[in-house]
């Protein structure tokens, strides 16, 4: 049950006005066939929307929306070939897991018998073979929201829609439902658009992520690229909590940066760099705390607090108050102790220069 043809999407200076208020000014992107990419950030910043506008729920005040290389800017949503799997999954309470399956295939025009065929196997390839008589009362939010994934697949879209799909569960579950989704988007080769505000999901589950803020695509890319290598202290900090100070940058040689705070030294990968004031994003466990020997950058620890596999420390330096990440807990260190902060070599990039 392989999507007969993965589509490309493509946003050609769309903008969406609600009234007087502009929630997508203008925006242009390309998602390649067979990929899956998610669309991230805070509420309100545009990544539903912008979902809905694919789905054909919402239309734009302006510009254009091809799929699979088709313009589909003004078809509703049932000419679409897309399927979309919805935050509160949407299942029928009154029908079994196979009939929620088969239900867009019968209203599609298939015959009864031919549409319950495809629907097991759709459940089948989410793994709930056999569960096809349960009701979805009878499911676990996790089973409830495969049988949700089974429905869209069964239908054969060009694009998989996911919005919010994993905020209903636990964060165990969440786990394991993305790696199944992830799982099936590679085996079957789908092109999918996934909406979250989770940042963890978002790099479990992308080949690309698009980071939006205030209707805009603040910085896209792979996820290792997006946490490595920052473009803003917003993306630093929303891709993973990150410490912003600031440096200067003293020396420069193939793509390295030397970068001075407070008289400490350290290589630091760059992009587009200069000498001068820079800022710096330090991830919590790029930062290496040890007893104060006289070192150029030193702090006082001013919190302490174990949590099983690591202890995290709020350290007061004359750069503001780092957070660190520390898995070293036999030697933790307390409240009022003096500290020597040095840095690792990965985890620290450059974000302005």
């Amino acid at each position: 049950m392989t999507p007969i043809n993965p589509g490309s999407v493509v946003f050609e200076n769309v903008r969406k006005n609600f009234g007087a208020f502009t929630a997508i000014p203008d925006l242009s992107l390309t998602i390649e066939p067979g990929t899956l990419v998610t669309l991230l950030g805070p509420s309100g910043c545009g990544k539903t929307t912008t979902l809905r506008m694919l789905a054909g729920l919402e239309h734009p005040s302006a510009g254009r929306i091809l799929i699979g290389g088709k313009d589909v800017t003004m078809l509703p949503a049932n000419e679409r070939d897309v399927s979309m799997v919805f935050q509160s999954y949407a299942l029928f309470p009154h029908m079994t897991a196979l009939d929620n399956v088969a239900y867009g295939l019968e209203s599609s025009g298939l015959k009864r018998g031919q549409a319950r065929e495809r629907a097991e196997e759709g459940l089948k390839l989410v793994g709930l073979g056999g569960m096809g008589p349960r009701l979805p009362a009878e499911l676990s939010g996790g089973q409830q929201q495969r049988v949700a994934v089974a429905r869209a697949l069964v239908l054969e879209p060009q694009v998989l829609l996911l919005d919010e799909p994993l905020s209903n569960l636990d964060a165990r579950l969440r786990r394991r439902v993305r790696t199944e989704i992830r799982d099936l988007q590679q085996r079957l080769g789908f092109t999918a658009v996934y909406v979250t505000h989770d940042q963890d999901e978002a790099l479990a589950v992308s080949d690309q992520i698009i980071v939006m803020k205030d209707g805009e695509i603040a910085q896209k890319g792979a996820p290792s690229d997006l946490y490595d290598h920052p473009a803003s202290a917003f993306i630093a900090d929303f891709m993973g909590e990150a410490n912003v100070v600031s440096c200067d940058i003293v020396g420069i040689e193939d793509g390295e940066a030397m970068i001075n705070i407070e008289g400490l030294l350290h290589r630091v990968a760059g992009r587009n760099i200069r000498k001068g004031p820079a800022q710096l994003a330090i991830r919590p466990n790029a930062i290496t705390l040890s007893p104060m020997n006289g070192g150029a950058f030193g702090g006082q620890v001013i919190h302490t607090a174990y949590l099983g596999d690591h202890v995290e420390y709020e350290v007061k330096t004359s750069k503001g108050t780092l957070f660190v990440v520390d898995p070293f807990m036999e030697s933790a260190f307390k409240p009022l102790t003096d500290v020597e902060i040095g840095f690792k070599d990965r985890g620290i990039a450059i974000i302005g220069s």
